[in-house]
């Protein structure tokens, strides 16, 4: 069986490598038969694609990625993270080591970068969450900023709340946004030290 499937996998690897799609190290890339990929996207060693995901093109995948049943717009990059049943706008940038949770929702041109978690949220257009943060049940309007350390802390104990952050909010580092709350437009959250 193994022998077989190595067989049937390296059939799917020649085909998208025929229908323009770069694969630097084949071998370590696992594709499955139901992925569909876009011209001139380039998938880096140790990358996984499983399920119902599609890629568009002159995206950017790993090296050391996985990503299950999830939507990938065109041009964007997801470098050394685990995304399931996520949406991605185009020109989105993902990672390294951030894992985006089912529910999830990305608009164009938004930073998600390292050691960073969502769930079940929407990130606004041109929104940054750099680093070391969880986004759980959460909207972020567009142009939003979230700091370093910051924290959506969606789960009370019994029940899971929303927190909503309105459009060009600056979320400042060692935020925690106690749901259920709201931001404004526009507002400055900027952690004080005792």
């Amino acid at each position: 069986l193994a022998q077989a499937e190595a067989i049937l996998r390296e059939r799917v690897r020649q085909h998208w490598m025929g229908e323009g799609v770069t694969l630097l190290d084949p071998a370590s890339t696992f594709i499955d038969a139901s992925v569909r990929l876009g011209r001139d996207t380039v998938v880096y060693p140790n990358t996984h694609l499983h399920g119902k995901t599609t890629i568009g093109e002159e995206c950017q995948i790993g090296p050391n990625t996985v990503i299950k049943d999830s939507g990938i717009g065109e041009r964007c990059r997801v470098l050394a993270s685990f995304l399931e049943e996520v949406s991605l706008e185009p020109e989105a940038d993902v990672g390294p080591f951030s894992h985006l949770r089912p529910g999830t929702y990305v608009e164009r041109n938004t930073h998600i970068g390292n050691f960073v978690e969502v769930k079940n949220s929407r990130l606004g257009r041109a929104t940054t969450v750099g680093h070391f943060s969880y986004i759980g049940d959460a909207t972020l309007g567009p142009n939003v900023n979230i700091g370093a350390g910051s924290i959506t802390c969606n789960f009370d104990g019994v029940d899971k709340h929303h927190t909503l952050v309105g459009e060009d909010a600056f979320i400042g580092c060692d935020t925690l946004l106690v749901a259920p709350v709201e931001i404004g437009n526009r507002a400055c959250l900027l952690y004080t030290s005792p």
